[in-house]
C-alpha cells in the first residue's frame, strides 16, 4: 500500500489496482455495496520516485529500501533528466505512474507490460468504446438491445470498477450480513479498481469475485422449468395448468404466481392495488391448502411482490406491523416503505414474509420498478431489499435465493436476476444471448428472461420456439407473459409442429439437470458463469468478438442461439458460429466439425447448434417426464469421440447449506482412446452416498464414432480392481470440503480407471455384456445401455474396433434438398452432381454453379469435416 497525502494505492494483486484520491485525506477501509473484501496475498512490487529537478544538477545515489508489511521493493531516485515529480510502481504486470496531485490523465497512467497498452485516468473512469461491457438494471419495455454498463474487462486489456458512490456498512456484524446497516457516503473523493487482466477472463474473474463475493450456490429447483404468467387465476384454475402439463409429461419444478394472489383492487384512498401482501380470499380461499398442492406436485413456489407503498390499513397484518413500528394502528396511518429502517424491515420480515414462508413460500418475486430512490441521499432501494431478502433467508437453513432485478456491481450475491418485461420481437430475443454471456464480465450469471416475450408484439410459434430453444440453453428457464387472452404459451395451445418441439425442449432441460447443476456448482467453486462469452474459449481470435449468439454453456457445451426467421425457401434458420481447434459434435443433428473456423450454421426449427467437443462428457438424467429435480437414479452420457476426457458430476440434496460441510457427492467420468479401443470408466462415487440411489442404469452415446462390430464391447465392475473394504474411498477427505474452496482430484479413482482399462479387455470373471447396443449411422452416434451398476463400485466399459467417422455427406445433403421449398429441377441437379461424383469434385461444381448462396452454404456446412 503507497499513501500520500491525498492519496492511496492498494496493490490487490499484480493486476488489481484500488487507487484513491480524497481532499482531506480520508479514505474507506469499511465493506461497501460492491466490495466485500480486500484481504488479499501480498503482492511483490517495486516503488521509485523521481523527485523535481536538483538546483545543482547532481544526480543522487538510489536508495532502496525493503518494505516488511507489502513485502515490496521500494526504490528512490532523484535525477536531473526528469523535470516533473512522480512516482512509478511495477508489478510483474503493470506500471503506473503517477504524479501524486488530483488524478488526471496526464498525472495518472498504468501500463500493461505484456501489450504495452497503457490507461489513461478520465472522469469517466474507463473507456466505453473500448469496453466489453458488462450488464444493466432491466430490459423492461426494450424491444432489441440498449445500452450496457461496464464490465471488468476491455478490449485493450483493462477495464475500471468505480466504486465511488457505493454505500458503506456503517454498523453490524462482520460476519453477519443480515446486521449490515447501509449509508451513502459523503460524495467527495474517488475510489476506483483498476483491471488488468489483459485476455485472462477467468483470472480476472476470479480475482473480482474474491474482491466482491461470490456467486452462492442456488437451489436445485432453480435450473427446471419455470411456469409464469401474468394472469388472474384461481386456485382451480392454476391447478388445472399443472394438470395439464401433467398430462402431458411436461416437467416444471417452479411455479410462479404473479401479483394477482392479493387483493389488487383497493379503495382509492389507499392508493393504487400494486403493492399488496394479504391473499385475495375469492381467487385462494385457503392459500396453505393451495401452496400444499404445489409442494405435493413437486413445486418450488414463489410470489410477486411490489413493496413500494409499504404497508396500508386495509392488509391482514396491518394491525401488528403498525404497532411493531410504532404507529397506532386505529389512525389507519400506512406504514411507509422504508428498508433503510431497521424498525420497519424487523417488522416486515417478522409480521409479513416469515409466516408465509412457513406457509409454503419458497421465495419471492421482488418486481421492484421505482427507482434508485427517494432522493440522492437514499441507499438505492432495490439493493436494499435484494441484500436484506436474500440474507434473511439464511436463519432457515436453507439455500437462500431471491427473484429480482440488478442492482449494480455485487449483485451477483443475490441470484436469481428478473430482467424483466421485454416486448416480443425477433429482435428482443436477438439481443438476450448477448446480453446473458455478456452480464458474465460483470460476474452476473443468473439472469432469467421472460422467455417468449412479456408484451406486445405479435403472435409468431416459430420465434416463440426459437425462445424456448434458447431458454432451455439459458442459466434460467421461465415462461412467461401479460394476461391477453391472445397471448398463450401453454403448450396445449400451441399448434403442431410447434407444440411437439416446445414438449421436447421442455423435457430436454429437465434431463440437462445434472450437467446444469455441476456446472452451477463450478459458478460458485471455481468462479466460472455457466454462460461465458466466445472470447473466453477464443480471447486471440478476433472472431470470437463478433459472434453475439454464440455463448459456451458450461465447461462441455458451445451453443448457437437461433435468433432470427428461418429462410423460407430453404426452411432453415441461421447462426454464425466460431469453433475452437478440434472436432466438434451437434448433439442433436450428430454433424461433425473440424474446428478452427467461422461459419454459418443452418438448423431446421427442431433444432440448434448445441456443440460437444472430442473428449467432452456430459452426465443428463433419463427421467424427463415428471417434475421436480430430484437427483437421478438413471443417467445418459454423452460422450464426444476422439481424445481422453473426464468431467466430474456434483450433487447434494439441492436445497440446504449442508454442502457446506461436506454432505455432497462425486461422481467422476473418464474416457481414454487408445488406437481402436475406447475405454469409459464410471468411477466409484464419492462423499456422502446417502444422498444418490444405491445404483443407476446408464446409457452412452458416443458421437462421432463407428465400429467395426457392435458385439466388442464389454463391461467390467471396478470392484473387481478396488478393495471393498477400503471404506476410506468412499469419503471426500475433510480437506476436500466446498467451504475451503478446494477440487477433490479423486486420485484414488483415477489409479483404479487406469488399472480397469488396462485389464478390462481380459477374459477374467467378472466381465459383462450391454444390455443393448445400436448404431445410429445418420447421426454417427453408437449407444450403449448398460444395466444397473452400483454406484459405490462404479464400472469401465470398453469398446474395440472404434475409430472416428466422417458425416454422411450424401444423405445429409439430400435431406437438405428433400426439405427445402426450392424448384424441383434445382433439386434434381444437384442431386444428381452429388450422386455421380466424387465430394471434392462435387465441392468445386458447388463453388462454381448458379445456385442461391443460401443453398451453397447451407451444403458446405455438411462438409465441415473435411
Amino acid at each position: 500500500m503507497i499513501i500520500g497525502n491525498k492519496y492511496r494505492i492498494t496493490i490487490l494483486t499484480g493486476r488489481l489496482i484500488r487507487l484513491e484520491y480524497n481532499e482531506q485525506g480520508i479514505f474507506e477501509d469499511r465493506i461497501t455495496k460492491t466490495v466485500v473484501n480486500r484481504d488479499f496475498d501480498k503482492v511483490s512490487y517495486e516503488l521509485r520516485r523521481f523527485g523535481d529537478q536538483l538546483e545543482t544538477g547532481k544526480k543522487e545515489n538510489s536508495q532502496i529500501q525493503n518494505d516488511p508489511v507489502e513485502n515490496s521493493l521500494i526504490k528512490t531516485i532523484d535525477t536531473n533528466n526528469i523535470l516533473s515529480k512522480f512516482i512509478e510502481i511495477e508489478t510483474d504486470d503493470l506500471i503506473i505512474r503517477y504524479d501524486e496531485k488530483s488524478f488526471s490523465a496526464q498525472g495518472l497512467s498504468i501500463t500493461l507490460k505484456e501489450t504495452g497498452s497503457v490507461w489513461h485516468y478520465s472522469i469517466t473512469y474507463g473507456n466505453s468504446d473500448e469496453n466489453l461491457f458488462g450488464t444493466a438494471r432491466t430490459l423492461d419495455g426494450c424491444d432489441g438491445g440498449l445500452w450496457l454498463e461496464e464490465g471488468i474487462f476491455g478490449k485493450r486489456g483493462y477495464a475500471v470498477l468505480n466504486d465511488t458512490g457505493s454505500p458503506v456498512v456503517v454498523s453490524g456484524i462482520d460476519d453477519n450480513p443480515s446486521s449490515y446497516e447501509y449509508a451513502n457516503r459523503d460524495g467527495s473523493g474517488i475510489d476506483i479498481y483498476f483491471f488488468g487482466y489483459g485476455k485472462d477472463f477467468y483470472g480476472g474473474l476470479k480475482d473480482f469475485y474474491k474482491l466482491c463475493g461470490k456467486t452462492p450456490m442456488i437451489p436445485r429447483y432453480a435450473l427446471g422449468n419455470w411456469w409464469s404468467r401474468y394472469y388472474r387465476y384461481t386456485e382451480e384454475s392454476y391447478s388445472d395448468v399443472l394438470d395439464n402439463f401433467k398430462k402431458m409429461e411436461i416437467p416444471l419444478s417452479v411455479a410462479v404466481i404473479d401479483m394477482d394472489w392479493h387483493i389488487t383492487e383497493v379503495d382509492p384512498k389507499y392508493g393504487t392495488g400494486w403493492t399488496g401482501y394479504s391473499w385475495n380470499k375469492d381467487l385462494f380461499p385457503d392459500h396453505k391448502r393451495f401452496l400444499k398442492m404445489l409442494h405435493d406436485r413437486g413445486l418450488a413456489t414463489t410470489l410477486n411482490l411490489h413493496p413500494a407503498d409499504g404497508i396500508r390499513a386495509f392488509e391482514d397484518m396491518y394491525r401488528e406491523v403498525a404497532e411493531s413500528v410504532g404507529i397506532d394502528p386505529d389512525s389507519k396511518e400506512p406504514v411507509e416503505f422504508d428498508f433503510s429502517d431497521k424498525k420497519f424491515r424487523d417488522a416486515y420480515f417478522e409480521k409479513v414474509m416469515h409466516p408465509y414462508e412457513d406457509d409454503g413460500v419458497d421465495f419471492w418475486w421482488i418486481d421492484w420498478q421505482q427507482g434508485t430512490g427517494r432522493d440522492e441521499r437514499d441507499v438505492d432501494p432495490l439493493f436494499l431489499l435484494n441484500h436484506y431478502h436474500y440474507h434473511d433467508q439464511e436463519g432457515r437453513n436453507i439455500r437462500p435465493m431471491i427473484f429480482s432485478r440488478y442492482a449494480g456491481p455485487g449483485s451477483h450475491r443475490y441470484p436469481v436476476g428478473f430482467s424483466g418485461d421485454t416486448v416480443m420481437t425477433w429482435k428482443s430475443l436477438d439481443f438476450q444471448p448477448y446480453f446473458t454471456s455478456t452480464s458474465s464480465n460483470i460476474g452476473y450469471g443468473y439472469w432469467s428472461h421472460d422467455i417468449g416475450g412479456h408484451m406486445m408484439g405479435e403472435k409468431d410459434d416459430e420465434r416463440l420456439i426459437r425462445w424456448i430453444q434458447y431458454g432451455v440453453f439459458s442459466p434460467i428457464n421461465r415462461l412467461h407473459s401479460s394476461s391477453s387472452a391472445f397471448l398463450n404459451k401453454e403448450p396445449w395451445a400451441i399448434d403442431e409442429p410447434y407444440r411437439g418441439v416446445m414438449t421436447d425442449y421442455l423435457r430436454l432441460r429437465h434431463r440437462l439437470l445434472p450437467y446444469l447443476y455441476t456446472e452451477s456448482f463450478r459458478a460458485y467453486e471455481e468462479d466460472k458463469p455457466i454462460v461465458r462469452p466466445m472470447y473466453y474459449l477464443l480471447p486471440d481470435d478476433e472472431r470470437a468478438y463478433n459472434v453475439p449468439c454464440e455463448y459456451g454453456f458450461g465447461d462441455e457445451l458451445i451453443v448457437g442461439a437461433i435468433t432470427r426467421p428461418m429462410d423460407r425457401e430453404l426452411r432453415l434458420s441461421t447462426v454464425n458460429m466460431v469453433l475452437p481447434s478440434g472436432r466438434w459434435y451437434d448433439i442433436f443433428t450428430g454433424t461433425i466439425y473440424n474446428g478452427g473456423i467461422m461459419r454459418k450454421m443452418y438448423r431446421r426449427l427442431t433444432d440448434i447448434p448445441v456443440l460437444l467437443g472430442e473428449g467432452g462428457i456430459i452426465p443428463m438424467s433419463l427421467d424427463d417426464k415428471t417434475n421436480g429435480v430430484v437427483n437421478p437414479s438413471d443417467i445418459r452420457l454423452c460422450i464426444g469421440f476422439g481424445q481422453n476426457g473426464s468431467y466430474e458430476m456434483y450433487e447434494d440434496d439441492g436445497i440446504t447449506m449442508n454442502y457446506l460441510s461436506g454432505s455432497y457427492v462425486k461422481t467422476r467420468y473418464e474416457t481414454a482412446v487408445d488406437q481402436d479401443t475406447l475405454h469409459i470408466a464410471i468411477a466409484p462415487a464419492r462423499g456422502d452416498l446417502s444422498l444418490i440411489p444405491d445404483k443407476r442404469k446408464y446409457e452412452i452415446s458416443i458421437y462421432g464414432a463407428e465400429v467395426s462390430d457392435l458385439d466388442n464391447i464389454v463391461i467390467k465392475d471396478i470392484s473387481d480392481i478396488t478393495d471393498d473394504n477400503d471404506t476410506e474411498n468412499n469419503d471426500i477427505d475433510n480437506d476436500d470440503t466446498v467451504n475451503n474452496n478446494t477440487v477433490n482430484n479423486n486420485t484414488k479413482d483415477r489409479d483404479a480407471i487406469n488399472d480397469c482399462t488396462k485389464t478390462s479387455g481380459s477374459e477374467d470373471d467378472g466381465i459383462l455384456k450391454p444390455e443393448a447396443v445400436s448404431y445410429d449411422n445418420s447421426r454417427r452416434i453408437l449407444n450403449i445401455t448398460i444395466g444397473s451398476i452400483a454406484t459405490s463400485k462404479g464400472a469401465v466399459i470398453t469398446v474395440s474396433g472404434i475409430h472416428r467417422a466422417s458425416n454422411d455427406y450424401k444423405k445429409k445433403v439430400f435431406d437438405i434438398l428433400e426439405y427445402a421449398w426450392i424448384p424441383i429441377m434445382t433439386k434434381d441437379l444437384v442431386n444428381g452432381k452429388l450422386q455421380n461424383m466424387s465430394d471434392d469434385e462435387f465441392l468445386n461444381w458447388l463453388k462454381e454453379t448458379d445456385i442461391s448462396e443460401n443453398l451453397k452454404n447451407a451444403i458446405t456446412e455438411i462438409y465441415a469435416d473435411k
